[in-house]
């Protein structure tokens, strides 16, 4: 596998955030939310330990940052709204408004507004971070919770668990404007990084679907097979690709495996072994780590990407589930 890096300023997209830093950094932080103990891992991507513990609302699930890094955005799904965290002291320092149930969320690539989606009652949620503005509320299917972005920002993608489908949304009109069938229970949409394709993992029907945006017809379905491994147990949940679109990494649940795609032949080259259910997935912003939420192990899996090799778990909180990167 081989990387090509740009100098300057680079974007990280993790469970729908944007983040702009230096991509000439190597130390990062990365934020890892704990549904069962109400609590955020901060981890030292030099150490690769826990430095620290932050207390916020009860089940955190989706998190993100600002573009500037300095607040953590964490979905306190039984709290039913946003945390905001100050990450320069571990602090939650104001909430934002949010429907029941938040699951997950994606910020505009511009940094404003935070689009949520509201699991239990069929609602997309708009925000705006700074005045806690409601902008809009958009319908959707049964049981909302992936949500993804187009790089320019005009299209969202949200993803219904029980309808099955992926719903494309104009983010000026907030309107449906198309929706695809997919596979059973919708999990992550991602957009790869020149908005040409869009990655749906379905965790019960054991797909990743990429669909052309521009048609909203689906490419391929891709499907896994793992020796020893019952069909069952392969549940595809978090999506992500590289910066320059050659490859997709994919977490598949009780599998307890990565699957290393090649993005663009859409094909599988290999299953990496991680901890036990892993969940989600996040890039450090050079791209040399990718991080997994494995939620029954109690820890998170880190993989050096260019080797496709794990090389450290560390113990985090009770049922890891999301994961974001930033600056140190």
């Amino acid at each position: 596998m081989s990387w090509n890096f740009v100098g300057g300023r680079t974007v990280l997209a993790v469970l729908g955030v944007a983040w702009l830093g230096a991509a000439d950094a190597d130390a990062y932080t990365i934020y890892v939310s704990n549904e069962k103990d109400n609590t955020v891992s901060v981890i030292d991507s030099d150490k690769l330990a826990v430095v620290a513990t932050w207390k916020v609302g009860r089940r955190p699930r989706g998190i993100t940052l600002s573009l500037d890094g300095k607040w953590l955005y964490v979905c306190a799904s039984d709290d039913n709204r946003i945390d905001v965290v100050d990450t320069a002291t571990g602090k939650v320092v104001r909430n934002l408004r949010s429907g029941p149930d938040p699951e997950l969320f994606i910020l505009h690539p511009k940094g404003n507004p935070l689009y949520i989606a509201n699991e239990d009652d069929n609602m997309v949620t708009v925000v705006d971070v700074e005045t806690n503005r409601l902008l809009a509320e958009v319908p959707v299917g049964v049981e909302p919770e992936g949500m993804g972005i187009s790089p320019d920002g005009a299209i969202l993608v949200n993803t219904s668990e029980t309808t099955n489908m992926a719903h494309f949304i104009d983010t000026t009109s907030h309107k449906i404007v198309g929706n695809v069938l997919v596979d059973a229970r919708p999990r992550i949409a991602e957009f790869s990084p020149d908005g040409k394709r869009l990655w749906v993992s379905s965790e019960v029907g054991g797909t990743v679907s990429v669909i052309d945006p521009a048609t909203r017809q689906i490419i391929k379905k891709i499907g896994f097979q793992i020796p020893g491994i019952t069909k069952e147990a392969i549940q595809p949940v978090g999506v992500r690709l590289t910066k320059d679109g050659k490859w997709a990494f994919v977490a598949l649940g009780p599998a307890n495996r990565v699957a290393v795609i090649d993005a663009e032949t859409m094909e599988v080259k290999k299953y990496l072994l991680v901890g036990q259910r892993v969940w989600q997935l996040a890039f450090t912003p050079d791209e040399k780590l990718l991080i997994s939420t494995n939620g029954v192990s109690n820890d998170v899996s880190i993989i050096d990407v260019e080797a496709e090799k794990v090389l450290k778990s560390v113990r985090v909180g009770g049922y890891p589930w999301g994961v974001v990167v930033g600056p140190k």
